[in-house]
């Protein structure tokens, strides 16, 4: 690994590392990061991994922890990992807090030490548009994975002009290292894995982020969005829900999909 990965991966280390030491773990939103109705793509993703009990399920860049906690509370057998000791103390504990258990371990998501040919799923959560390599974390993926086992992935895409505003006003709450991932990341995938699908999210939606802009007057680095779109009440949501009915159509149309906020992606060993 050259020295701009490594400053890359450390500077990566620090922000995490302190975004963990500032979260207390009864504010971690383990249930609605799944079952909100604003939490599209891992409802999505769960439809698509069906039922989750014994499953081996490895996460890479787990974060504070809201995936692998949610997979071991339905069963699954859970390896987490991340490049930040603290994120991952911090999912480690928030799995006692739940009174499940994980596994964490400190590691670059472009070099994993995990049992190779093993999990059925590995799950990677806005992570991709972090790592320095993605052929080498598509690659480790692929390791993991059990012949058949497949991966979930989903990550923000790069040409919406609404969301990039977004990213340089949010200068205080994301690194400065992020890329956006592109269409041509499908591509990518497809030299690592069969059946390579993907499905996008957030178009008109992306109206609930001009509320807390313009309406509520939250500035981007006062609180995270893509944090906060969790904590709303399905009542006070009557006027998004069209929306999202709008954006399935919206994202089925090549040139309208590429004004999504984000894209899951998938692939079978």
């Amino acid at each position: 690994m050259d020295s701009d990965a490594k400053d890359t991966l450390n500077r990566e280390s620090l922000f995490h590392d302190a975004w963990a030491a500032s979260t207390p773990l009864d504010q971690i939103q383990v249930v609605a990061c799944f079952e909100a109705p604003t939490a599209q793509e891992n409802r999505f993703i769960l439809r698509h991994m069906g039922p989750l009990k014994g499953k081996r399920i490895l996460e890479v860049g787990t974060g504070l922890g809201e995936a692998a906690v949610y997979f071991a509370l339905h069963g699954a057998q859970v390896t987490a990992t991340d490049i930040s000791p603290g994120m991952v103390d911090c999912a480690v504990q928030l799995a006692k807090f739940y009174g499940v258990k994980i596994e964490g371990k400190v590691q670059a998501a472009e070099e994993l030490n995990v049992p190779s040919d093993y999990y059925d799923f590995v799950y990677v959560a806005n992570t991709f548009h972090h790592v320095t390599n993605k052929p080498h974390l598509f690659s480790e993926i692929k390791k993991a994975l059990k012949p058949g086992g497949r991966f979930y992935s989903w990550d923000p895409l790069a040409y919406n002009p609404v969301i990039n505003q977004y990213r340089r006003m949010a200068d205080k709450v994301r690194t400065p290292d992020e890329t956006p991932l592109t269409f041509k990341d499908l591509g990518l995938a497809r030299q690592y894995f069969k059946n390579v699908g993907h499905c996008e999210f957030w178009i008109a939606t992306l109206a609930l982020f001009l509320k807390y802009y313009l309406v509520d007057r939250v500035h981007p680095n006062e609180s995270r969005y893509w944090k906060r779109i969790l904590e709303e009440e399905p009542k006070n949501l009557w006027w998004w829900f069209p929306l999202r009915a709008m954006d399935s159509v919206l994202t089925r149309m090549p040139l309208f999909r590429r004004l999504a906020w984000n894209m899951v992606m998938w692939g079978t060993r």
